[in-house]
């Protein structure tokens, strides 16, 4: 292959202003002949963002496979009287599921979850809980957001981290009502979904029209103060912001227990958190997810933190007994060292790639592409990533792209940092895999993404 051009565009683009200070790394693979291509500082470690999605992804489907399910199991203690009242508990024991609850499908949207839990008890024939709703989230541990994770992020939706109990994607919308003139105050005029232990506070003031989502929100896990800084644009009523929530666990029980309340069925106590398995209990329902397959897809096109995230903390579940970051990330490197991946210059420390603690090296991701396309799970993890031009966060990327040519990239974007890897089926019909990073440039990711999009053009062209 002729990587002349390649070279002077990745050149190039190291003397543009904007990447003068900066560390660039390219390398790209031919799987299909099983040889390199081209590499430029291929070894620098480098932070990847949320390329890194592509090892708890690809390890998802290999040690858990595209067709497994999580689980949240709806248990029982106690006995129930020929009245209908129930002299015990119901507990809903947390398998990880990161679309618990989802507003973004009909079958998992809160009201359709909760109505097949209420069929459930209704088919014992229970009438009246002379107890409580119980939760138990200790699949995972308690520590949701990783300790190097940014302040800024993780009052967003983006940064609620992973609980052993997931409900509504763990983030609520809170909507907005801009001032009639820029620089007014907006104000919040509901929160969806209804009656949660939320307190806002608003700082969010109006800017001028079309400016988009200019929210910050702040705020710890378990805390209910919610902080809303930035802009709303001038004109759009009922605009969106979405926030972390701030105990999903919790949140799920006690809008259950509601719902079981206002479906005439009584709880007479408060909702609690209970932290290991209760003897005497019986199974009422194994409710499962949709399939890993469907998980992983969503995962990817749109770069959602908090279904890798749940996939991350259950490889550590399942290797190590207990779903935390640490257990997670032993159990990519563990996948690293079965499959003989040398990973020197690589750390790993979350599953989504909101921690600055992240290192790869181009060269290493080419590597680890490479061992997944020998491997079944191929197929699947390919279709996960997005479709350049076409799909979730590559929609516009490469829009010029021949149509004989398919590239298939996860992309990375922080502060300073743009990255992209993925596979490229060529012209030729050789598969490639590929990976370009750059950190430290001083222009913002739209100019950055410009700069890289066009040495991602090259290695399509090869």
């Amino acid at each position: 292959m002729d990587t002349s051009a390649l070279s002077r565009v990745v050149q190039s683009a190291e003397r543009t202003g904007a990447m003068k200070h900066a560390s660039l790394s390219v390398c790209v693979y031919n799987v299909t002949k099983n040889q390199p291509v081209y590499s430029h500082d291929p070894y620098r470690s480098l932070l990847p963002a949320s390329v890194s999605k592509i090892f708890p992804v690809a390890i998802g489907f290999d040690q858990l496979s595209s067709k497994f399910r999580f689980k949240t199991t709806l248990s029982y203690s106690g006995s129930v009287d020929r009245d209908g009242v129930l002299h015990g508990n119901v507990y809903i024991i947390g398998g990880g599921d990161p679309m618990l609850g989802s507003h973004r499908y009909r079958q998992t949207m809160p009201d359709t979850l909760f109505t097949s839990w209420l069929k459930v008890i209704k088919g014992l024939g229970i009438k009246t809980i002379d107890g409580r709703i119980c939760f138990d989230a200790t699949i995972f541990d308690n520590q949701p957001i990783h300790n190097t994770w940014q302040w800024g992020d993780v009052g967003n939706y983006y940064g609620s981290g992973a609980y052993g109990i997931n409900f509504h994607e763990n983030m609520y919308f809170a909507y907005f009502t801009p001032g009639k003139r820029i620089g007014h105050p907006a104000t919040i005029s509901h929160t969806s979904p209804k009656n949660l232990s939320v307190r806002n506070q608003n700082e969010v003031i109006t800017a001028g029209e079309n400016t988009g989502d200019g929210v910050t929100v702040y705020g710890d896990p378990y805390d209910e103060l919610r902080t809303f800084r930035g802009t709303v644009p001038l004109g759009r009523n009922n605009f969106p912001v979405r926030a972390a929530l701030p105990d999903p666990p919790e949140a799920c029980a006690r809008m259950f227990s509601l719902f079981l309340r206002n479906n005439g069925i009584n709880v007479s106590h408060n909702v609690t958190e209970v932290f290991r398995p209760q003897d005497s209990t019986r199974v009422m329902l194994d409710y499962e997810s949709e399939t890993y397959y469907v998980v992983a897809q969503y995962a990817n096109l749109t770069s959602n933190n908090i279904y890798v995230e749940s996939i991350f903390k259950y490889l550590g579940y399942k290797r190590y007994g207990r779903g935390s970051f640490v257990n997670g990330a032993k159990a990519v490197h563990d996948f690293f060292r079965l499959h003989n991946l040398e990973s020197s210059g690589v750390t790993v420390v979350d599953g989504c790639g909101l921690s600055r603690q992240n290192k790869v090296t181009t060269d290493f991701i080419c590597r680890f592409l490479t061992e997944v396309s020998k491997m079944p799970i191929y197929n699947d993890f390919s279709r996960s990533l997005p479709r350049a031009g076409a799909d979730g966060t590559v929609r516009g990327l490469l829009p010029n792209l021949p149509k004989n040519i398919t590239m298939r990239v996860k992309s990375g974007t922080m502060d300073g940092v743009k990255a992209y890897a993925g596979y490229v089926t060529t012209a030729g019909g050789d598969l490639l895999c590929f990976s370009v990073i750059s950190n430290g440039h001083t222009c913002n990711g739209n100019e950055a993404a410009r700069i890289l999009e066009r040495i991602l053009y090259q290695i399509a062209e090869l």
